[in-house]
């Protein structure tokens, strides 16, 4: 199923986007894969046995081996006895952080969970690395690793941008690189360059009469902005010249996507 992002697209009275929508972005696997990485509690969803067939929601730690989810659970919780059962499961996890919690970005795992058996081999080593203080009980003898094999993914990233992701696309993605950075680069440039934001939406975007833009989002790829037009508040999304995946190349990005922008608006002038 193709992705949803009707923010960027236009669709019935939605106006026309500021900024070419093809130019590089992250996939919603990427999105998912980052958005998972960053979290470390979610939701486990099992069969329950009793009331028969209802779905029971726990929960519980997480942490991740390449793409699955891995847990350490103890044999007197409800949800290991509705998996030794029967392995079908979801896992949904979350983020935090906006005043509206819908905006928030989500995604929800869904696949056979099985337990780790030998000692817990590398979801053991991933879910340690992660809760290193589990160490404490991991080899209690009523505890065990188990692992979800996801299957299908539900990735929804806020208001308008959600979608199926193919398990193949799921297992191919990597987390952004600048997941850990990204809020204090977007606090800086909200703090210290404001004016430089309002020349890249000029010079890169139909934006026009900006009074003021805000950086939004930062990725291996580019920047998201809001700019406040005559017409309101408008998305824009600017590519940097190259990937970048640290704090010190997005710098040299926007430095040079600054000189550029000058002198392109200079050329109009």
């Amino acid at each position: 199923m193709m992705p949803n992002d009707a923010h960027a697209r236009p669709s019935g009275d939605a106006p026309e986007p500021l900024y070419d929508v093809n130019i590089p972005t992250p996939t919603h696997a990427e999105r998912a894969r980052t958005l998972v990485a960053q979290v470390r509690t979610g939701t486990l969803c099992t069969v329950a046995i009793e009331p028969s067939g209802y779905p029971y929601g726990s929960f519980v730690t997480v942490a991740f081996d390449e793409g699955d989810p891995v847990f350490l659970v103890s044999t007197m919780a409800e949800h290991t006895r509705n998996l030794q059962r029967d392995q079908r499961a979801s896992l949904m996890v979350a983020e935090g952080g906006a005043t509206d919690p819908l905006a928030n970005g989500r995604v929800t795992l869904l696949g056979d969970c099985e337990r780790v058996d030998g000692g817990g081999g590398n979801a053991r080593k991933a879910f340690l690395a992660t809760h290193p203080n589990a160490s404490y009980y991991a080899d209690f003898g009523d505890f065990a690793f188990w692992k979800l094999r996801v299957a299908s993914i539900r990735y929804i990233g806020g208001y308008g941008r959600m979608s199926w992701v193919d398990a193949a696309d799921w297992n191919a993605a990597n987390p952004d690189p600048l997941a850990a950075a990204a809020d204090g680069i977007i606090a800086h440039m909200n703090k210290d360059h404001g004016d430089s934001m309002v020349l890249y939406c000029e010079a890169f975007s139909k934006a026009s009469e900006i009074t003021s833009a805000t950086m939004t989002g930062v990725d291996r790829y580019g920047v998201e902005m809001s700019a406040d037009t005559a017409d309101g508040p408008r998305p824009i999304r600017l590519a940097f010249p190259k990937p970048a995946s640290t704090a010190s190349e997005v710098r040299a990005s926007l430095v040079a996507m600054l000189k550029m922008a000058r002198l392109k608006l200079a050329g109009e002038n």
